[in-house]
């Protein structure tokens, strides 16, 4: 009977199983004593996702030429599948020219009205200058026009996961419609970096001349001396001043997202403190080794009722330097998962908090293979989920 009803627990737990474990990590709640005045920011450990400080980040707010990143990626991604070239020509529209170059008085690569661009040189003029005709050279060049453009852009970051986010335009222009929050660009800066390494590299380059007329980048962290090579800024009435940046110091990369000051000042003053916060107040910790058994899961119809979960590689955590602090940690999946289940499925996912805060999310796979149980062990199976689903719906939702 013992036995019976252990199984039964387990199926009624089976959407979210808590992890029975606390780390104490050598941390102290600094993120609770950092403090800016950009009313919208973020700041992330690139390798696993942990976020080491946020403030409303999950606000939708007017990205401004920050757009760009996103118009960027598609563009990345076009020339990794083979679609495009470096070398590929782009004409510039009389749109592009009026409405986002020279005559526009906005940020412009000054590309000539009916000239043709390499792809490669388009997009330094998308990056370095914050070229609105670049980036609009580059829409109609792969979309045909800015409003089949800026669907893909939407339709991208659905794929990459950016739930929230909305872009109408591919260079930021203020648009009701076109909306983001700091996190999801922080994980699509994430993204970029890891993804496209021969391509990011276009984000740190310190200038670029066109049309005879040479500009600096402006993002302000590349000059600052702590590791910065990427990625963009972006300034309109109706966002402030915001920035997508990314530096690395002693391996470690750190992402951070700033959005709604006053001054460009302030911009790069927040930044350059963010950062510098991050890399002198966190240290990395091992949470579990590679092939730890993070969790398990309730099979149903298996030859076992139960399967180990593991993640891809080890589990590492940026964690704040001081006092212990307890992180906690729980496993969630849809479930029970039904057999037969094969070795290496992504099946769930570990979450880790640090206080109430969610700091990190990891897909975690099965250890081993599940072969669908005897005829008896099905028979039983079954008979315990009509008995869970009878109890969670007339017992536990009265």
């Amino acid at each position: 009977m013992s036995n019976l009803w252990s199984r039964f627990g387990r199926s009624l737990a089976a959407v979210v199983v808590s992890l029975v474990w606390t780390a104490a990590a050598d941390a102290a709640p600094a993120a609770e004593s950092f403090q800016t005045i950009a009313p919208y920011a973020i700041l992330m450990d690139a390798d696993s996702g942990a976020v080491l400080f946020e403030k409303s980040a999950d606000t939708l707010v007017a990205p401004a030429s920050t757009a760009k990143i996103m118009t960027a990626e598609i563009v990345f991604h076009e020339l990794t599948e083979h679609r495009l070239k470096l070398d590929d020509l782009f004409v510039v529209s009389e749109n592009a020219w009026r409405n986002g170059g020279a005559p526009s008085g906005g940020s412009a690569m000054f590309a000539a009205v009916n000239s043709r661009i390499r792809v490669e040189d388009l997009l330094r003029g998308l990056v370095i200058d914050s070229g609105n005709d670049a980036a609009i050279a580059l829409a109609e060049g792969i979309a045909g026009s800015e409003d089949a453009f800026a669907a893909r852009m939407t339709a991208r970051a659905r794929e990459l996961g950016m739930e929230k986010s909305t872009f109408t335009n591919p260079w930021g222009r203020g648009d009701p419609d076109q909306k983001v929050t700091p996190r999801e660009m922080a994980r699509l800066a994430i993204h970029v970096i890891t993804a496209y390494p021969a391509f990011y590299k276009y984000f740190g380059e310190r200038d670029f001349t066109w049309n005879k007329v040479h500009q600096l980048n402006r993002n302000p962290l590349l000059t600052m001396n702590i590791g910065a090579d990427g990625l963009k800024t972006g300034d309109i009435k109706e966002s402030g001043y915001g920035l997508v940046g990314s530096a690395v110091q002693n391996g470690e990369r750190l992402v951070l997202v700033v959005n709604g000051l006053k001054t460009a000042r302030d911009r790069a003053n927040e930044s350059l403190k963010l950062l510098s916060w991050g890399f002198r107040s966190f240290d990395n910790k091992t949470v579990f080794a590679a092939d730890d058994v993070i969790g398990t899961a309730q099979v149903y119809g298996g030859e076992s009722h139960s399967v180990d979960l593991v993640a891809d590689g080890a589990v590492k955590l940026l964690a704040p330097r001081g006092a212990a602090e307890p992180l906690t940690g729980k496993v969630l999946y849809e479930g029970p998962l039904v057999a037969p289940i094969a070795k290496g499925a992504q099946v769930a996912h570990l979450v880790l908090y640090r206080g109430g805060a969610q700091v990190l999310d990891v897909p975690l796979r099965t250890a081993h293979s599940v072969a669908a149980g005897s005829l008896p062990n099905r028979a039983l199976d079954a008979g315990m989920e009509v008995v869970a689903t009878f109890i969670r719906t007339n017992v536990f939702k009265r």
